[in-house]
Formats: structure tokens, C-alpha cells, sequence
């Protein structure tokens, strides 16, 4: 699967897309700005809630 056909990130491959490191998004995630969601065991990352946190960062409503 190509990566820009991904629907699902990890964390990590969430951080890269944002310009972050892997701390920082997982801190995103826990006070609710990043949305992920746990398949198994593993915790991933929508494509839309990457789009959705950098729409509310726009609109000057974002995360710190």
C-alpha cells in the first residue's frame, strides 16, 4: 500500500506528517487535540485527525 493512500498513521509516522517528534504527538493524543484510535494493540492515527488538528492550529485554536 502506498503511503499516501495510508488511512491509518502511527504515532511516529504521524509525527513525521507533522513536523514533531513522537513525544509531542503522543502528548497531542492524550490531551485530546490529536484523535487516534487502538486496533489491537497498537495505537494509529487517522490521515483526518492530522488534517483536522492543522484546520484548528489555522483557525487559531490549537494545541500546545
Amino acid at each position: 500500500m502506498e503511503s499516501d493512500r495510508q488511512l491509518l498513521l502511527t504515532v511516529e509516522q504521524a509525527a513525521v506528517r507533522l513536523g514533531i517528534g513522537r513525544t509531542k504527538a503522543f502528548s497531542l493524543i492524550a490531551s485530546g487535540h490529536l484523535d487516534s484510535v487502538r486496533i489491537g494493540r497498537r495505537r494509529l492515527v487517522p490521515v483526518s485527525a492530522i488534517e483536522r488538528l492543522v484546520t484548528n492550529l489555522d483557525a487559531g485554536s490549537g494545541a500546545s
